[in-house]
């Protein structure tokens, strides 16, 4: 009877020859076509329909090719199977060593902690802009953004492949995987230890205002707190090179295909490891080079195979186009100015005072404690925060037409995170860790408020939005006959409590959105769908034939005025002008 090795080895032989064969078959255009036209026959759809669908398979098919050559490499030769079984001794060495019972106390003090700061927020019980559209039609939508791992994921958190409105769980998942997170940045950065000072030093890693607006999608939120972890725990295997580059290259790949945003935060981790071994001179400079090329390698690994095998191209709101090459340089410029500059308004001056401060002392900190020469340490410490700014940005440092939306800035709190943790784990300087605490404290207030001012908010476009809806329907009340085209000028704003916070925290017009407003898709869904009007008239800014129509341009009378609002309409086309607030 054949053993039981050589029957694995030919279902591995078998697999390996199926999927070459399978994914070299798809290089071919005529093949292409042929399951374009059979999917489109089986589907009763047009093929035209698939065209955008299937240019992504020829990426796929090298993706398979690529794989396959790696799993025959690591299981067919003498060479790869000493690699694997290498990678598998030092990863059960590495778990061995750690006391994961350590975790448990600090996981669940930093599980409180931002339990408490978005206790406001889920109380509010906000739809915050995709939450509208999936909450109503229950799609998850990953696949266009590349998104490969939330597609998966979301199916076992919802139990369910159609989305359903299960919060607050995903939020809480969200808060859990940020705790943990927390917990390993300090004991990654610390040389293993973890202290108190240290774990609330890391609250702007998961209280950040940039992250508190991932914690505000309901659906989301969970795997944006995930690319954070993932972007972590690789440095776990940091004394077990081939572990270390193993795990980096496959959490990476799991970032990029989550969200794309926390690109940079395996770099700023890489780039303060370094720094502080050399500071210390806890190395040599050739064994902090050689961390340096591993990390940077492994980085550029997954990077190199999302981007070739993995990602889909995608250009409307948000580009994941590189900048040319001719333009490299000017336009990574333009893009950091941008950046800095947003940061820069959303910041109150509370904040830019804390941050100053927090930087003043990293830099004399670093100097202080310098065993190398003050003045190359001191030059050392300002070009490291430079980069570690940029790189802060991720890889949208470097897009043709990057997002500067909150959510997509959060690398800036992980910036904030690692630089107070260094300051309050390593510097006996009691003025600096007051600093420290002072930021994480005004973030974790900041966070109450912010989920107080999203449910005024909420409460205030549904006010309008109320009034509008009983003004239409009046206006219009034939459910069946009297199909109308609604078109939004102006916006409601905000309400007063936001007005009010906005004084010291700008952010916050950024974060809250105004749910009623000329020219949103997610206001249009939300007060068209959400409160079933869209069933009797046609959605707002819809084509007349093949050409737009701007009701603003036509003359069209006066139906109805009122304080909040003015509705024009010639009985089909049907426009309301919002009366303005101040901002």
């Amino acid at each position: 009877m054949m053993n039981k090795k050589k029957i694995n080895k030919y279902c591995i032989y078998f697999v390996l020859i199926t999927g070459l064969t399978a994914c070299i078959a798809m290089l071919f255009p005529q093949i292409r076509q042929m399951i374009i036209e059979l999917t489109g026959h089986i589907l009763h759809r047009k093929i035209s329909l698939y065209q955008q669908w299937m240019k992504g398979l020829l990426s796929l098919a090298m993706g398979g090719i690529f794989f396959f050559i790696l799993l025959s490499y690591c299981s067919l030769t003498a060479s790869g199977k000493i690699f694997v079984h290498m990678v598998k001794t030092e990863i059960r060495d590495c778990f061995t060593e750690i006391n994961w019972r350590s975790f448990t106390k600090p996981i669940l003090l930093m599980f409180v902690v931002y339990s408490l700061g978005i206790l406001s927020l889920i109380r509010a019980d906000f739809l915050y802009l995709d939450d509208i559209g999936r909450s109503i039609v229950g799609n998850r939508g990953f696949f266009p953004f590349s998104r490969y791992v939330p597609e998966f994921l979301s199916i076992f958190i919802h139990a369910n492949f159609q989305l359903m409105d299960i919060s607050p769980l995903p939020q809480l998942i969200a808060i859990f995987i940020l705790a943990v997170s927390s917990v390993l940045l300090v004991y990654v950065l610390n040389n293993r230890q973890i202290t108190i000072i240290g774990l609330l030093a890391s609250i702007p890693l998961g209280l950040s205002p940039y992250m508190l607006e991932c914690l505000s999608y309901r659906y989301d939120a969970p795997y944006m707190a995930l690319t954070v972890l993932v972007s972590i725990v690789p440095f776990l295997f940091i004394a077990y090179k081939k572990a270390f580059v193993f795990c980096s290259v496959i959490l990476l790949l799991i970032m990029w295909m989550t969200y794309q945003a926390a690109s940079g935060i395996y770099l700023l981790i890489t780039l303060i490891l370094c720094f502080n071994k050399w500071n210390s001179k806890q190395e040599t400079n050739r064994e902090i080079f050689l961390f340096l090329g591993r990390a940077f390698l492994s980085f550029c690994m997954a990077m190199l195979i999302f981007k070739l095998f993995l990602m889909r191209p995608f250009n409307t709101y948000v580009s994941n186009a590189v900048l040319p090459l001719s333009q490299i340089f000017s336009g990574t410029l333009t893009n950091f100015q941008t950046y800095v500059n947003t940061i820069s308004n959303d910041f109150g001056l509370i904040w830019k005072t804390f941050i100053g401060i927090i930087i003043c002392f990293f830099i004399a900190k670093s100097v202080y404690t310098s065993v190398q020469n003050r003045i190359y340490s001191f030059v050392a410490s300002v070009i490291l925060l430079c980069l570690l700014f940029i790189l802060s940005f991720g890889a949208f440092i470097v897009l043709e037409h990057p997002l500067y939306a909150p959510r997509a800035m959060y690398g800036f709190g992980l910036l904030l995170s690692i630089i107070s943790i260094c300051l309050a784990t390593k510097y006996n300087n009691n003025f600096a860790k007051i600093a420290v605490l002072a930021l994480s404290w005004s973030f974790f207030v900041f966070a109450f408020s912010y989920g107080n001012a999203l449910a005024d908010q909420k409460r205030f476009a549904n006010f309008r939005i109320g009034i509008l809806m009983q003004d239409l329907s009046h206006l219009f009340p034939d459910k069946e006959d009297n199909k109308i085209i609604i078109q939004i000028k102006n916006s409601i704003g905000f309400s007063p409590v936001v007005r009010s916070m906005a004084i010291q925290y700008p952010i916050i017009y950024r974060l809250v959105p105004q749910m009623l407003m000329e020219n949103d898709a997610w206001s249009n869904v939300y007060f068209l769908e959400y409160f079933n009007y869209s069933t009797t008239v046609l959605q707002m800014n819809m084509k007349e034939g093949e050409q737009f129509v701007d009701f603003n341009i036509l003359d069209l009378p006066i139906v109805l005025k009122t304080y909040y609002h003015t509705i024009k309409s010639d009985g089909k086309r049907v426009l309301v002008e919002l009366n303005k607030v101040i901002k």
